[in-house]
């Protein structure tokens, strides 16, 4: 059985008077891509922590059966200025055990995924905000996470790499992952299985 991510009646608040969301209940499975939608403020990034299991919510409870290893894509891309991008995604694949040779073809097959097999020898500090963001989803997919939460993943790309972005968030889901993206645009939203908006636990 793959990870599986439950959330029960889920709610949370900064104080008395700032109410984020509230009976938020949900089953997060594998093989499914979650668009978490709502307006800016509306908690998306606090219920993708929450989800991770990094912030405990101020009400109800989530339960993670299977979830091994979570890895978070962050909407402003942070990397190391003077490694090249080929060393940012062999690193997670050295951490699981590969030997130099095998992690660095498996981290130049991830960046060809995402375009970037000609970028892999720039340093980070080298990237474009474009080549950065899709270095990091790269990175994050290396990581071999059971629950991979992306913060706007297509918000400083153009929109023909926004939809291979989208589509290849799809095939990762397929490979046994549970995929939740925070976003706010609408091809995101449109090419994910679930939408989980934020206006509707108000």
């Amino acid at each position: 059985m793959g990870p599986v991510v439950e959330l029960k009646d889920v709610g949370h608040a900064f104080g008395e008077r700032t109410r984020l969301f509230r009976g938020i209940t949900l089953t997060l499975l594998p093989e499914r891509v979650y668009a978490l939608v709502g307006p800016s403020g509306s908690g998306k990034s606090t219920l993708l922590s929450i989800i991770a299991g990094w912030q405990t919510p101020s009400e109800g409870e989530v339960v993670r059966r299977g979830v091994r290893k979570v890895s978070w894509v962050f909407q402003n891309p942070v990397g190391v200025a003077r490694r090249t991008a080929l060393d940012h995604v062999t690193l997670p694949y050295l951490g699981q055990g590969y030997d130099i040779a095998t992690a660095e073809r498996l981290a130049l097959e991830q960046l060809d995924r995402f375009g970037l097999s000609e970028s892999a020898g720039k340093r980070f500090g080298e990237l474009s905000g474009g080549e950065a963001q899709r270095l990091m989803l790269a990175r994050g997919v290396a990581t071999n996470a059971d629950l991979l939460l992306v913060d706007e993943p297509t918000a400083q790309l153009d929109m023909r790499t926004a939809d291979a972005v989208d589509q290849y968030l799809g095939a990762l889901s397929r490979s046994g992952m549970i995929v939740v993206v925070a976003t706010h645009d609408h091809r995101t939203r449109d090419a994910a299985s679930d939408v989980i908006d934020l206006e509707r636990y108000q």
